[in-house]
């Protein structure tokens, strides 16, 4: 692949910053170099000295004084090697990346690790132009289009349904082109398709397998990249369908996963997969920027991760998943309860969201930021997600992930009476 058409102008100036290059010489070197490079701070000035963080299991995480040094130190852009050595080894077994062993020049597999997917995802954005063309999916996550709206770019919305991005609806919109117009840069045929193929919030949809492959198939007709998963340890049913990553034999498909939803939020850890082209700009764009994701929590993880093991960590997904797929049953039973006859919504098969649309409704704004506020009720109007919010929207997003059952209920029961209150004009 040529992959000068999806860098900018801004993302192929950008150069090795010496002093985070020199970080990564002395990672590298032996323990006998005498370095009066950097400007490392001395860790005997560090006040915290040792850590012991007991996990779900009572085993514990120890940070010894040595080790709390490390942790409370700068470290490489790309991540630290304990952890990032042990992620690629997870995504070959679970997505065996044709691109493993290509030439790095022609899309090798690379990876770097983030201070979540969302940070990750905006350093990939900047490699989108003012004026370049966007493909997302129907509705679409509301932090990719804050994210992408000041970049001046043209996002053109593809049509979604329970299945996900529909293929014939991807298909027309890139009629607009011809494939060999991504060889001229004036036609501005689209360079990325941003969807979330398991769980997109706010649809709660998920791709199958077969337009996975179609959609992948029209990346590769007209040339364009495709990005995000960060529910993928979110998925209710098994098996799980095969990735985007899995089929990649051009290298176009940039990864983002997240630790967010089967670890910590708080932790800001997550990690993009790609090829390397692509990845070295991510990496040189965080070295004048974050300079790298936090080493404490990359030490917590990589040392969580390296305890548990493969099997361990995903035994540890499965019981995530139990408890979200739980959660989305026990409000999908409140809805039916409650909401039957005057609401649809499909049923999410990954995510933490459910996406409602009221009957008769032409516009829930009023009804989810004025009446059920009132009633001490928030959730999220689905203008939120449209390319344009002032339009008028009829669905709106409930997240499953943290109220009880009880509560779910109780909202339903609520709605009921929020939704007649707007029917027939009452406040």
């Amino acid at each position: 692949m040529n992959y000068t058409r999806f860098i900018t102008v801004k993302s192929v100036t950008r150069k090795p910053y010496s002093i985070r290059v020199m970080y990564e010489k002395l990672d590298k070197a032996l323990k006998s170099v005498i370095s009066l490079a950097t400007g490392l701070t001395n860790p005997n000035m560090f006040p915290f000295k040792t850590e012991v963080i007991t996990i779900e299991n009572g085993k514990a995480i120890q940070f010894d004084e040595q080790l709390m040094k490390k942790a409370l130190q700068h470290s490489q852009s790309a991540g630290i090697p304990e952890l990032l050595s042990w992620l690629k080894q997870l995504q070959v077994k679970l997505h065996n990346p044709p691109t493993i062993l290509y030439a790095p020049s022609q899309g090798q597999m690379d990876m770097c690790v983030t201070c979540g997917s969302q940070e990750g995802l905006c350093k990939v954005f900047e490699m989108i132009g003012i004026g370049d063309n966007i493909l997302v999916n129907k509705p679409v996550y509301s932090g990719t289009i804050h994210a992408l709206q000041p970049l001046g770019c043209n996002m053109i919305n593809v049509s979604s349904d329970e299945h996900g991005i529909i293929p014939d609806s991807l298909r027309e919109t890139l009629s607009r082109w011809k494939p060999e117009d991504s060889k001229d840069p004036e036609k501005n045929s689209p360079k990325f398709l941003y969807t979330v193929p398991n769980g997109n919030n706010p649809a709660g949809n998920s791709l199958t397998a077969e337009r996975k492959r179609e959609i992948y198939e029209l990346a590769r007709k007209y040339d364009f990249l495709i990005t995000d998963d960060p529910y993928y340890f979110m998925q209710f049913n098994k098996p799980w369908t095969p990735t985007f990553l899995s089929m990649d034999v051009d290298g176009r498909v940039i990864r983002a996963d997240s630790f967010s939803k089967v670890l910590s939020s708080g932790l800001r850890v997550g990690f993009i997969t790609g090829p390397k082209p692509l990845i070295e700009r991510i990496v040189l764009h965080t070295q004048v920027s974050a300079m790298h994701t936090s080493t404490f929590t990359q030490f917590l993880v990589s040392q969580l991760l390296h305890q548990w093991g493969e099997e361990g960590f995903l035994a540890h997904s499965d019981r995530v998943i139990d408890f979200y797929r739980e959660q989305r049953d026990a409000l999908l039973a409140a809805a039916d309860k409650w909401l039957s006859g005057l609401a649809e919504r499909q049923v999410p098969n990954a995510g933490m969201f459910l996406w409602v649309k009221i009957k008769g409704i032409h516009d829930v704004r009023k009804l989810i930021e004025e009446k059920a506020v009132k009633n001490e009720i928030f959730m999220l109007p689905g203008c939120g997600f449209c390319l344009d919010s002032s339009a008028p929207c009829p669905y709106f997003r409930v997240s499953f992930s943290s109220a009880s059952p009880e509560q779910m209920d109780l909202v339903s029961h609520q709605c009921i009476f929020c939704v007649h209150f707007v029917s027939y004009n009452i406040f």
